[in-house]
């Protein structure tokens, strides 16, 4: 399978977005264009706050790259697919006529599907961080609550006291649980984490 045509070298300013939930849950960061979209998909676990608990796969100009069949994935036989522990994302992602928006999903029971916006291609930079999470907003949904409608349903419980499961949800999401907070010093130093020793 051919990759698209390589160009020069970037630094890429991307926003990540959780599709189909209101208020938006987003992160941005600014990632080396020489990571692999394995170690993109670990940048987007740990910026949105995901466990990493289940399969995954990005959507990019119409081709799957995905997990490789030792790691569980790439199982659509239909459908080609690219192994993300050896596609970079330089020449997928770099040139300006690349796309300007991708996806990215996570959990194929929950279905949490990400929309990756590509803001800027920043020069390259071999001195910056291979991976920085700059800004974000709103709580990363718990895993396995049910998806957009299972998560939206969640948090009518968890604010309804009079509810027949408050008791029940107020404990397993914690007393101090928040969905519109996001913690972006721990979240960043989390992200600075995943490449330390190769910086």
């Amino acid at each position: 399978m051919n990759s698209p045509p390589t160009t020069l070298r970037r630094r890429l300013r991307l926003k990540i977005s959780l599709e189909r939930f209101r208020p938006t849950i987003w992160r941005r960061v600014e990632v080396d264009d020489g990571l692999s979209f394995e170690e993109f998909h670990r940048v987007i676990q740990v910026a949105m706050g995901w466990r990493d608990a289940h399969q995954h796969e990005f959507l990019v100009a119409g081709l799957r790259i995905a997990m490789p069949l030792d790691s569980g994935g790439m199982v659509d036989d239909d459908e080609p697919a690219v192994p993300e522990d050896t596609a970079t994302l330089f020449p997928w992602l770099s040139g300006r006529s690349g796309p300007k928006r991708f996806r990215y999903w996570y959990d194929f029971g929950d279905d949490w599907w990400h929309s990756i916006s590509i803001e800027r291609r920043l020069p390259f930079d071999p001195a910056a961080p291979r991976a920085v999470l700059i800004s974000g907003k709103g709580a990363c949904p718990p895993e396995d609550c049910g998806g957009v409608s299972g998560y939206a349903e969640l948090l009518a419980t968890w604010s309804d006291p009079a509810a027949a499961d408050y008791a029940r949800i107020r404990e397993w999401l914690g007393d101090d649980f928040d969905p519109n907070a996001f913690d972006l010093a721990a979240h960043s130093r989390r992200v600075g984490q995943l490449f330390a020793r190769r910086d």
